[in-house]
């Protein structure tokens, strides 16, 4: 073979060693449609967190044509859930429901094996739910005020509950009675579909949760006060923590996260879908369902905002004495 001929075969060879998807090593483009996409949810089915993730799977399984999956793992805050995820495969496929408790809140609370900030890469958020204290329709209080004068005239015999222990309803309601002097007796539960349950059954006489919104239309609770700096909609004379001046007063929001590392084509897929999601029509009927805040943020603001939120929470919570 002469010397031209060998040259240009090695010049050829090159050339097509160096095109993008060749040969069964090639990189798969995210989301393939062979492959599972995992939605990991840290609370007990029934409650708002699962039946948004629920909603969520419906609107990706028709977006991406593929199959999405969303597995309930309840207990500990939702911390259960970021450990898995700070420890999953970082290729996009295994997310998880983000909200405020395991990722801002819990870290400073106890010992955990994650970093909230280094060990993820959170995609979007896409809104704020309201999330205020309620007792039954039925119960004596007809105000905060009314509720904290009774608790402070009954220690030990308020019991309450929030849809995640240790979580940041948890802790800006326990900040609230300390403050005034309350002793209150936090009863904790998997989450919130369990506390409304025992709320309705006379277990405990008031909860902070998220899935008031069909008790609340049907007649069966009354709310009483906001635990986020911002109005219900619908609610407008449901006063709020911040108002009421409370010591703490915390937005609960809803997000997707996932492992730190992720490929940036998977970060934009994830974007774009969160993004065209709360702009469809039926996203906007579940916001008014389930009395949720669309509130869009991509990858960049998103994990931006987490950072800044877990600097303001090292330093607050752990001046808090909080007990049950």
């Amino acid at each position: 073979m002469s010397m031209s001929r060998r040259r240009m075969m090695a010049l050829s060879a090159a050339g097509l060693a160096g095109l993008p998807h060749l040969g069964s090593g090639a990189a798969e483009a995210f989301p393939s449609a062979s492959k599972t996409v995992t939605i990991l949810v840290g609370f007990a089915p029934g409650g708002g967190g699962d039946t948004w993730s629920r909603w969520m799977a419906d609107y990706l399984r028709a977006r991406w044509k593929t199959t999405v999956v969303v597995e309930n793992k309840p207990g500990a805050g939702g911390t259960i859930v970021a450990g898995l995820l700070a420890r999953a495969k970082p290729d996009g496929y295994t997310v998880a429901l983000a909200t405020s408790s395991p990722f801002t809140v819990a870290p400073y609370l106890q010992k955990l094996p994650y970093d909230p900030v280094a060990d993820f890469r959170y995609l979007f958020q896409y809104l704020v739910s309201a999330q205020p204290l309620f007792v039954k329709a039925d119960a004596q209080w007809t105000s905060m005020q009314e509720l904290m004068a009774w608790g402070k005239a009954n220690p030990g015999k308020l019991f309450w509950s929030t849809a995640a222990t240790n979580g940041a309803t948890h802790i800006s309601t326990a900040a609230a009675f300390q403050a005034a002097g309350i002793d209150a007796t936090y009863v904790p539960y998997k989450g919130g579909a369990d506390a409304m349950s025992a709320l309705l059954g006379g277990q405990i006489q008031a909860l902070v949760a998220a899935e008031f919104p069909p008790f609340a239309a049907s007649g069966r609770v009354r709310l009483l006060a906001e635990s986020g700096p911002d109005k219900i909609p619908g609610y407008p004379d449901v006063p709020t923590y911040k108002e009421l001046q409370f010591p703490v007063s915390v937005p609960i929001f809803y997000g997707i996260a996932g492992p730190a590392g992720m490929p940036e084509d998977a970060v934009k897929a994830w974007e774009a879908a969160g993004r065209d999601m709360v702009a469809e029509a039926s996203f906007r009927e579940m916001l008014g369902k389930l009395s949720g805040t669309g509130a869009y943020m991509d990858a960049t603001a998103f994990g931006r905002t987490i950072a800044d939120v877990n600097r303001k929470m090292a330093k607050l919570v752990p001046g808090l004495k909080l007990g049950n």
